[in-house]
């Protein structure tokens, strides 16, 4: 079975065990990694993690695996770090086998189809073009993921989504291999870095006879008899040096066939610095698009989604869900957890009715611990409009009064000192300021900090209050 169809089925049956804070608290960033051997090893998001789930939940998480699998198991936790050094240290003895194959077999077209190998594309049907939500900062990647759903191998190849972590790239991957699978008889391959290292690292192991040639034809077959190939992550074939080579070898292979190759990244195909110069290349031979994090129309639009699609049937107040669209941050995920945390206090406090005042209270962790807003656009705008008494809103506006115009150049001229946002970026963020006023109000901010000692003393208190 699959592992994330075992962990997806794991989750739906201990989500009903567990309050709905425990749970995402401890399980929701879970992933199981690997189900070998009657051994279920499972990722956590932090080393605080392992303790408290082998001390508190082990026996409830062993049973529960237990239905799912009809199997007695034991479970291992493993940070992605750990999993990372493991894999480096299986890695290294794996490619003098591959090798001596590859020699005695030497081809480098698609495998013959006769081995045994069963495809399935690891695709979550649950992610879609229909719900993905689409505005300013994510309209472009939306479009291009399409246009190579409908004609793929022909367009753009590859298609190199990048951003940070919980803006949608893997949700617009898994559409387009669904839109494919749906609308042809195309074999579509979804994985992550860590299956593809984590195959690899598996041609190594031998079977009962000493033999690994079955396995070599088995990860052959997997990944170079497919027309389309989507690899989620690709960032964390960075500390991989041999799986980079033979995911090189593989994408001259299918690219040579016109098949499609999608990509995703926290970062572009340059900023992968351990990357080698030679795959950097080639993912910059097709398109390479970047997700923004959502402004706050998106936000807004997100988190209704969010309730429409959960079906909750509480009222949600308008002057809420822009609070938490103003002040929780950019990342999805955060967001919908966001209102899984509202909806959770309102059910222990016993509360008639979600309101504003509830809201503040329930978030207010979340809100002082700065949860994804640490040196981010949104948290200077804010910081900036407090201190010139002014609203964001007004600020990202188009409003041009001298009370405006000077905290939105300061505002702008922060942005780009302080954090590593493009010009396009902090435009977008401005209620979609062309890039070149961003640049003018940068360059007009420098210069008058060199004449004007009252404004460099106030945008260095700004600075230290950001910071």
């Amino acid at each position: 079975m699959n592992v994330k169809i075992i962990w997806a089925n794991f989750l739906n049956n201990i989500k009903t065990e567990l309050s709905s804070l425990s749970f995402e608290a401890w399980f929701k960033d879970t992933e199981l990694y690997e189900y070998k051997d009657g051994v279920c090893k499972v990722i956590v998001p932090m080393s605080i993690c392992k303790k408290h789930l082998s001390t508190n939940y082990y026996d409830m998480i062993v049973d529960n695996l237990n239905n799912v699998v009809n199997d007695n198991v034991s479970v291992e936790f493993y940070t992605k770090e750990e999993i990372e050094e493991l894999n480096n240290t299986e890695e290294n003895n794996t490619i003098n086998n591959y090798n001596n194959y590859n020699e005695n077999n030497n081809s480098t077209e698609v495998v013959d189809n006769s081995f045994n190998y069963v495809h399935h594309s690891n695709l979550n049907p649950k992610y879609t073009f229909e719900n993905f939500i689409v505005g300013n900062t994510n309209k472009f990647a939306q479009r291009a993921a399409v246009q190579i759903a409908e004609a793929p191998g022909q367009l753009y190849n590859p298609l190199f989504i990048y951003g940070n972590s919980g803006l949608g790239k893997t949700h617009l991957m898994h559409a387009i291999g669904n839109y494919i699978v749906n609308n042809s008889h195309l074999r579509v391959l979804y994985v992550s870095s860590d299956e593809f290292v984590s195959d690899f690292v598996g041609i190594n192991k031998k079977d009962d006879n000493g033999m690994n040639f079955n396995k070599i034809d088995y990860f052959k077959n997997k990944y170079r008899n497919v027309d389309v190939l989507i690899v989620d992550d690709i960032q964390f074939f960075q500390s991989a040096s041999k799986s980079q080579d033979e995911f090189f070898k593989i994408f001259e292979v299918l690219h040579r066939n016109n098949k499609q190759i999608v990509i995703s990244s926290d970062r572009s195909p340059q900023d992968l610095k351990q990357l080698e110069d030679r795959l950097k290349t080639r993912f910059c031979w097709g398109l390479t698009v970047n997700i923004y994090p959502p402004d706050f129309d998106l936000r807004v639009a997100i988190l209704k989604k969010k309730i429409i699609g959960e079906a909750i049937n509480i009222d949600i107040p308008d002057d809420v869900i822009e609070y938490i669209a103003s002040n929780i941050g950019n990342n999805v995920r955060i967001l919908e957890g966001a209102i899984n945390r509202l909806l959770a206090y309102s059910a222990f406090s016993g509360a008639a009715e979600i309101n504003l005042d509830l809201a503040v209270e329930a978030l207010k962790d979340d809100i002082n611990k700065g949860y994804s807003e640490k040196n981010s656009i949104n948290k200077i705008q804010r910081i900036v409009a407090e201190y010139f008494q002014i609203t964001v809103e007004d600020m990202k506006s188009k409003k041009r009064s001298a009370n405006l115009t000077v905290p939105r150049q300061i505002a702008m001229y922060l942005c780009r000192v302080l954090t590593d946002e493009s010009f396009p970026k902090i435009g977008i963020d401005f209620g979609g300021k062309d890039h070149s006023t961003v640049m003018h109000s940068v360059e007009k901010v420098e210069k008058e900090i060199k004449e004007n000692k009252e404004l460099a003393n106030t945008i260095e208190k700004l600075k230290k209050e950001i910071e």
